[in-house]
């Protein structure tokens, strides 16, 4: 499955090659003798190029110094992209399924993980092992037993005092900021009832090469897999139930939904999802997702308690029902993609780690409930996801699944076969 660049080469390379340095002064916090801070890349797609991007704007805001020790792929092409978009070395560039483990052994303090989701826990317990820093992309996992690793690892990143930060950027922007602390001061009252909405049009999709295996077919085309991503429920719509758990401060009980295809013709997700999700002590909340072309979108929260209401990320015109003070958030950058790297760097030149693996693992699993159910048509218990090993739904995972990558035994699910509720 190793295409083109020799692994111990890149070692080499990456180990004897300072590169990428931005930015003005540096700082001797991170490792004997260093005067700045090394990040490295797993997955250089769009998003994994564009969270690079977002740290080094980050390191400018810390008047920190960066070097880039390392970019892993899947796909050369990718990784080089990535370096010359930011003048870096094609030396330290890697390729193939096997790349995050190199990226591991290099100096790197901080590392970016950006694969498709179906590779996050491998790759994030990997880091950890590794004592690395990380930043993951959400989602983090796209079937119970990653959400399971995520855990696992996260718990061990605490014990090793390692900082991670997730791709949950809503939590690092000031709107949502103060709207939590609004709320947790009393501005609506006790939460009652949400609704969460992704509301949007399709995403791409590439059509098979001829002679294409099936690995680099799923890889290319993630988005359109449950297998990959977690179906857009778990890779996108993950933004607004994870506000739903934040604010109301806990994961639901239960799942009921629904869902299907009307317009997809590729891989095996769903256009539409509509799930009932239970919190508890009478807290309902609404979830509606879609990825159709040519209908109405909205991509927001909306809170009602006992006092008022408000939107996710601040109230009407109207403002709060109830007069409150609260806390209102310091020293934000203005972009929240920029600032969830200057927290996780303050996190590291401050000392006190944060270790976010739980909460996005909760949101992640909370989406992943709502999907079983509108596959199934069944309702689903939070007990039964996360507690209940004899439940059928415990240990459900997808296939193929990150490893069958690594051993080159990948098969590909068929195009337009999705599932069947009730069936």
């Amino acid at each position: 499955m190793e295409k083109g660049v020799n692994r111990r080469d890149f070692v080499k390379s990456a180990a004897a090659v300072s590169l990428g340095s931005v930015l003005i002064s540096g700082s001797n916090l991170f490792a004997a003798g260093s005067d700045s801070i090394r990040v490295a890349v797993v997955g250089c797609g769009g998003r994994g190029t564009g969270a690079l991007g977002d740290f080094l704007n980050a390191a400018k805001h810390m008047n920190m110094q960066v070097e880039v020790v390392g970019l892993a792929d899947y796909f050369m092409g990718r990784a080089k992209g990535a370096a010359q978009k930011y003048g870096i070395s094609e030396d330290l560039c890697i390729e193939g399924p096997l790349a995050y483990k190199d990226i591991m052994k290099t100096n790197a303090d901080i590392v970016i993980l950006a694969t498709p989701p179906i590779f996050r826990p491998v790759h994030f317990e990997a880091a950890v092992n590794a004592g690395k820093h990380v930043f993951m992309e959400k989602p983090v996992a796209v079937d119970l037993p990653g959400i399971r690793q995520i855990i696992a690892a996260g718990k061990i990143a605490s014990e090793k005092k390692l900082s991670v930060i997730a791709g949950t950027q809503r939590r690092h922007q000031q709107q949502y900021v103060e709207t939590y602390n609004a709320i947790q001061a009393g501005a609506i009252g006790k939460i009652r009832a949400a609704n969460v909405w992704w509301c949007g049009g399709k995403l791409w999709y590439q059509k098979r090469n001829p002679g294409e295996d099936d690995a680099s077919y799923l890889i290319r085309n993630w988005v359109s897999f449950a297998e990959m991503s977690g179906d857009h429920i778990v890779e996108q719509h993950i933004h607004n139930i994870d506000v739903a758990n934040w604010f109301i401060g806990r994961t639901p009980k239960e799942a009921n939904g629904f869902g299907g295809r009307a317009r997809r013709q590729t891989g095996n997700q769903f256009d539409f999802f509509s799930i009932d999700f239970d919190y508890g002590d009478d807290v309902k909340v609404h979830s509606m997702c879609r990825q159709i072309d040519g209908c109405y979108t909205r991509v927001s929260e909306n809170f009602v308690g006992t006092d008022g209401s408000t939107w996710g990320s601040g109230p009407d015109s109207q403002g709060y029902a109830n007069n409150v003070t609260y806390a209102k958030m310091q020293g934000y950058v203005g972009n929240p993609y920029v600032q969830e790297h200057v927290d996780l760097l303050k996190s590291i030149v401050g000392g006190k780690a944060v270790n976010v693996s739980e909460d996005v693992a909760a949101s992640n699993a909370t989406a992943i409930m709502g999907r079983i159910s509108a596959y199934t048509g069944n309702l689903v218990r939070w007990k039964d996801i996360m507690e209940n090993e004899k439940s059928p739904y415990y240990n459900m995972a997808m296939s193929p699944g990150p490893l069958d990558f690594e051993t080159g035994s990948v098969k590909a699910p068929a195009d337009d076969v999705a599932p069947v509720p009730g069936k």
